[in-house]
């Protein structure tokens, strides 16, 4: 008989090894469920080819070991619910046998344990999985607050409460000094915690707040929560500013009071009794309905109180004949007078101010129009008589003159020096040099400082023999010219121009200069250009200019053999025909 109960457990085992369950995955899973809350515990099995669900059973087991059945679902005689769980729970499909997963509604901390799901096959026989079920419950909290009064000794001034499951911590938020005090039921399903201190009037509206920790929550939940302190009000009595005086109007005495809470009862008295005619009391203030008499002067007292106590005050007040500032009123009008006549004075002379300079500024700017239309008239007169005399006279241009001037004073300087080579001529047929380079003698210069020869006998000169050689002359220096690179100038310094000669207005081309005469070239031989006809008037001023020519030719060259040669010089530059330096 052993021998098959044995084998009929290795053959149950073998069954639940094998088993075919889906749904949940492992033989043994815990869940948590919160309470008052929907609870699912899932079982599907999953048939083989050729096997059949039979039945469906769901059980729970007892602390003492046995099995409580909670429902069961035959696939021919329908579903059947036991005991106490009888409308609690349900199957989730309508077809047990193919899901067979079991809806507790609303979940009790006492379904809390471990649940059975029997699944009965055919023709392979029954297979079980087990599921262990964990009921956690919402922290349920309160914190219950204490009036304290202060003078009191130090006590409990708040208590917070928590019931939950697993059991929620407790914990107080706040800057008060003091001290907590946590304390488990017996049963251990609740937890409160005790916040004592010495009350201050100090203290009164501080924050005191619980913290409530429980794992089903997200955060702390706060209990939000303010102390109070209780203590008897102080009174205190202010009056209106200013001193008071016999007919003072609309006085009134006011009574500020502390304490929590607030007083409302607040009485006045007057030399410990009633007070005078004419004065009532609103709350906290004293109205004088009247003006002060002499005999209203003497002690106010406050009174006020709440539930906790009484504060008390007194005000003696005092009157005097007439106002401290009856006597002041001339000498304050006074004073307002003198400040806006000032202030009157001050926007007199800014007006004045604000004229003056606008009429200053429209008088210079008419003055500057003037001058401005003055100087413009000015100008197109000028410009107007300019005109005039670039058209009238082009000799005023000093650019016209000067090169007019160059010209003229050329053209006489050249007209000059051939009147003077024609005259000249050497005393006996031989040319005469004097100065510092011929034989003694005096030498003529002309107004170009060059040496002037003279003739003997200027009738010889009229005949044809002279006529011809002046012919012959005026070729030869033709030709040198044009071999020569020498300008019209005779290059002397300009003091030895004679005056008369610079401040000529006109003249002639000017005569070439005999210092630049080459070797072998005679000054008798050098044919002259033939003299242009003259003045009469002339011919003093041609002779003087003849002789200025002599004599710088007698002082800067000497005749040699038929030749004039230049005299030697230490800074003397000599160049040849082409303009190069020898």
């Amino acid at each position: 008989m052993e021998l098959v109960e044995s084998l009929a457990l290795m053959f149950l085992t073998v069954v639940f090894v094998q088993s075919n369950f889906v749904e949940p995955p492992t033989p043994d899973t815990s869940l948590r469920s919160l309470s008052e809350t929907q609870t699912r515990l899932p079982c599907r099995y999953q048939p083989e080819k050729g096997e059949r669900v039979v039945q469906v059973t769901w059980a729970k087991e007892l602390p003492e070991g046995n099995k409580e059945q909670i429902i069961t679902a035959h696939f021919t005689d329908g579903h059947t619910e036991f005991g106490r769980y009888s409308g609690r729970v349900k199957f989730e499909s309508s077809s047990p046998t193919e899901n067979s997963a079991l809806l507790i509604p609303s979940t009790e901390v006492s379904d809390e344990g471990t649940y059975t799901c029997h699944i009965s096959t055919f023709p392979n026989g029954n297979f079980e999985m087990s599921i262990i079920l964990t009921v956690w419950s919402l922290p349920i909290s309160s914190l219950d607050p204490v009036i304290l009064e202060e003078g009191q000794s130090f006590r409990v001034a708040a208590t917070c409460r928590a019931v939950g499951r697993p059991l929620p911590r407790l914990s107080w938020d706040t800057d008060l000094p003091g001290q907590s005090q946590n304390r488990t039921s017996e049963g251990g399903g609740s937890v409160s915690s005790h916040y004592s201190l010495h009350p201050l009037r100090g203290m009164n509206g501080k924050k005191l707040d619980c913290l409530v920790w429980h794992p089903g929550l997200d955060g702390p939940r706060r209990i939000s929560n303010l102390l109070v302190v209780q203590f008897p009000p102080d009174a205190t009595i202010s009056a209106s500013p200013g001193d008071w005086y016999v007919g003072m109007e609309k006085a009134e005495l006011v009574c500020e009071s502390g304490g929590y809470p607030k007083p409302q009862n607040v009485t006045w008295t007057w030399r410990g009794g009633a007070l005078p005619d004419g004065v009532s009391a609103v709350g906290g203030k004293l109205f004088f309905g009247r003006a002060l008499r002499t005999n209203d002067s003497g002690v106010y007292g406050c009174v006020v109180r709440n539930n906790v106590g009484v504060g008390k005050t007194e005000y003696l007040l005092t009157l005097t004949e007439t106002s401290p500032r009856t006597g002041d009123s001339s000498e304050d009008n006074l004073l307002l007078i003198i400040i806006g006549a000032s202030a009157g004075a001050l926007v007199m002379v800014l007006i004045i101010i604000v004229l003056l300079v606008n009429r200053y500024h429209r008088h210079r700017n008419k003055k500057l129009e003037m001058e401005l239309s003055e100087k413009t008239e000015e100008i197109n007169s000028l410009s107007r008589q300019a005109s005039f005399r670039r058209l009238n006279s082009v000799s005023t241009d000093p650019r016209v003159q000067a090169e007019d001037y160059a010209l003229l004073r050329v053209d006489s300087r050249m007209k000059n020096s051939q009147m003077s080579l024609e005259r000249s001529a050497y005393k006996g047929s031989q040319s005469t040099l004097g100065g510092k380079w011929g034989p003694p003698g005096g030498v003529e210069l002309d107004e170009l400082g060059r040496p002037v020869i003279w003739h003997e006998d200027r009738e010889c000169l009229r005949g044809a023999e002279m006529d011809r050689e002046k012919e012959e002359r005026r070729k030869r220096v033709e030709s040198y010219l044009k071999s020569s690179n020498m300008s019209l100038d005779s290059g002397l310094p300009s003091s030895l121009v004679p005056l008369k000669a610079q401040q000529e207005d006109g003249g002639g081309p000017r005569e070439p200069d005999l210092g630049h005469l080459r070797e072998g070239d005679s000054a008798h031989e050098v044919d002259w250009p033939p003299t242009r006809p003259a003045e009469q008037g002339h011919e003093e001023d041609n002779s003087s200019s003849s002789f200025q020519i002599s004599e710088a030719l007698t002082n800067h060259f000497y005749y040699s053999n038929g030749v004039l040669r230049p005299r030697p010089h230490s800074n003397a530059i000599l160049l040849n025909s082409r303009g190069q330096i020898i």
